[in-house]
């Protein structure tokens, strides 16, 4: 298993490296737009973010933000050790589906309760994510559904190799 070594982060940059263990609910006042089938899916003033180390941040956007009938229930679910049970959805617009693309927290855990009912998708199967007019690129791998914007450096996990981290 190869040990990784952090990118040092320039002048307004954070580096998953320095996210905590266990991870942090934060407030996000920026702007956060999906799109997904040629459809705005999301148009959100304001979200919540999750950081944790070695992880691009995961975003947390309220329903009332997400538009009517894009999202339908799919079935199972996973634990997280932090957050709790998550379920999840398919993401539906102009006859595509993205299935499992989205998730939520009915009940979660303590500190995450702020999260409860929120949704967050993973960026891979959407035409386009933005935070704050940046546009994400997805988390590497198949299973993490973090967002990376230009601001954020790593390396991440779900990156080859990074199976142990």
């Amino acid at each position: 298993m190869r040990t990784p070594i952090p990118i040092m982060p320039i002048n307004g940059q954070e580096s998953v490296w320095d996210y905590p263990r266990p991870p942090r609910l934060e407030h996000v006042g920026q702007r956060i737009e999906i799109t997904f089938a040629g459809t705005r899916i999301v148009e959100a003033p304001e979200c919540f973010r999750v950081l944790e180390t070695s992880h691009p941040p995961v975003y947390y956007i309220s329903p009332a933000f997400v538009a009517s009938g894009v999202l339908q229930s799919a079935a199972g679910s996973s634990i997280c050790e932090w957050k709790g049970r998550a379920d999840y959805f398919d993401v539906i617009a102009n006859g595509k589906v993205a299935a499992k693309a989205a998730w939520r927290y009915v009940a979660p855990t303590g500190s995450f309760a702020p999260i409860a009912g929120h949704v967050a998708f993973y960026a891979g199967p959407m035409d386009r994510c933005t935070v704050g007019g940046e546009i994400v690129t997805p988390q590497p791998g198949n299973f993490y559904g973090g967002w990376i914007t230009p601001g954020i450096v790593g390396p991440f996990k779900g990156e080859p190799g990074s199976l142990g981290w």
